[in-house]
């Protein structure tokens, strides 16, 4: 070739071996490196080359001949770009590829890692998107108002029931029987007094008769039993009337005990103690004589589910239903000083957990000393009970006591709080 490198050639001394040819440095004749024609014969030195080519950029290295001598570049190749060159010295390596010419995350994108795929956030709506690297949190106070929460639209109000029809499979008339043909209930609670209440009453019955007719049913003996009515049949009779309007009903025990006492709690003014004491426990004999079905309630608390359930009947607590069933366990003097308020409430519930024997002695110690015991006493009375130390002078020995300090304190604390 015209351009190939050209080397200073050293004679051989004549009579022995030729001298080593001193260093040259490697020069290279490139035509048109300053855009025109070259003159031929052109000096150039390569590390000046190198050096314009290290300031250019990147340049493909130079092939590497046999010999070890440089290739030289053709006016067309320097020509060309230079991007388009390394292009094609570039060879696509195996395996995955550079990374360089990975895809690079976009702005605000988190880099996948592994096991499960992240959740996807959804971007809130009608907000411009971020700038890469000028996220900032925004402070109290700035930026756009937060978002009011959707307001829930109001439930609609249930359905009211639909009213029940309330005509019974047998018809019922009203009829009139006479007052002989008529009885008291069996083990009826409340007594039927002749006091200031029952003569209103007959004065009422005396000018316009019964209005509310009696509940009545059938009586294996013949007549009828009273459910609901003993007090207008006691003002009818003082009034001077022989029958009056009632209704005949076939009902269980159960139901005409629940239907009776139900029927005085509500509608009597005046009910002692131990009447209803008697009612409540009536009314918790006849649930769980019912058999009703409890759902999610075990066999074994039937019992204290019947007490909770005739408190809901009557507005009571099943505690307090449970505290005035224990006065059916006081002997009939003490149930009798309880109805006339010679003892009080909470200390006969005490009481009535003292042998009956027992509890002879203590209504005679009351009518004796004339006191009623204290809920410190009853409690001192029914501890000597259970240990089997408690007679009847001990009883005396207690009750004839003067009231605690504690109880003295207690009564002039509730005084003052009453001021």
């Amino acid at each position: 070739m015209a351009d190939e490198t050209k080397t200073n050639a050293t004679p051989e001394a004549p009579g022995g071996p030729p001298p080593p040819a001193p260093e040259q440095t490697e020069q290279a004749v490139i035509p048109g490196m300053d855009g025109g024609p070259a003159p031929s014969g052109k000096v150039i030195d390569l590390s000046d080359v190198r050096a314009e080519a290290d300031k250019s950029g990147p340049e493909a290295p130079p092939e590497q001949g046999a010999a070890g001598s440089v290739t030289e570049y053709t006016k067309q190749e320097w020509e060309r770009p230079l991007e388009e060159i390394e292009a094609e010295q570039k060879k696509p390596r195996r395996g995955r590829p550079p990374k360089a010419d990975r895809a690079a995350p976009e702005a605000g994108e988190k880099k996948p890692g592994r096991g499960r795929a992240p959740k996807a956030k959804a971007a809130p709506s009608g907000k411009a998107d971020k700038a890469p690297g000028k996220s900032k949190r925004a402070a109290p106070g700035k930026g756009a108002p937060p978002t009011p929460a959707k307001e829930e639209a109001p439930a609609p109000p249930p359905e009211p029931a639909q009213p029940r029809d309330a005509t019974r499979a047998v018809k019922e008339e009203v009829v009139y029987l006479n007052l002989s043909d008529l009885h008291p209930f069996k083990d009826h609670p409340f007594g039927v007094r002749d006091d200031a209440e029952m003569q209103g009453l007959v004065e009422s019955v005396r000018s316009g008769g019964v209005n509310q007719p009696a509940l009545v049913r059938p009586r294996e003996g013949g007549g009828y039993e009273i459910i609901a009515g003993h007090r207008r049949q006691r003002a009818s009779e003082l009034a001077g009337f022989a029958n009056m309007p009632c209704i005949v009903r076939n009902m269980t025990d159960d139901e005409a005990i629940l239907a009776m006492t139900d029927d005085n709690l509500r509608h009597r003014e005046k009910i002692l103690p131990m009447e209803k004491a008697q009612s409540l426990k009536m009314q918790v004999e006849a649930i769980s004589h019912q058999g009703t079905k409890m759902e999610g309630v075990a066999a074994g608390d039937v019992g204290k589910r019947s007490t909770e359930i005739v408190g809901e009947r009557n507005g009571m607590n099943y505690k307090q239903v449970q505290r005035y069933i224990r006065l059916t366990e006081l002997v009939p003097e003490l149930q009798s000083m309880v109805n006339e308020k010679k003892l009080s409430f909470t200390p006969a519930v005490e009481i009535s957990f003292i042998k009956p024997k027992n509890q002879r002695f203590i209504a005679v110690s009351i009518e004796g000393e004339q006191a009623s015991p204290s809920l410190s006493q009853a409690q001192e009375l029914r501890k000597l009970d259970k240990d089997g130390k408690l007679n009847g002078d001990m009883i005396d020995g207690i009750l004839s006591r003067e009231k605690k300090e504690v109880d003295k304190v207690i009564i002039l604390q509730c005084e003052r709080a009453r001021q």
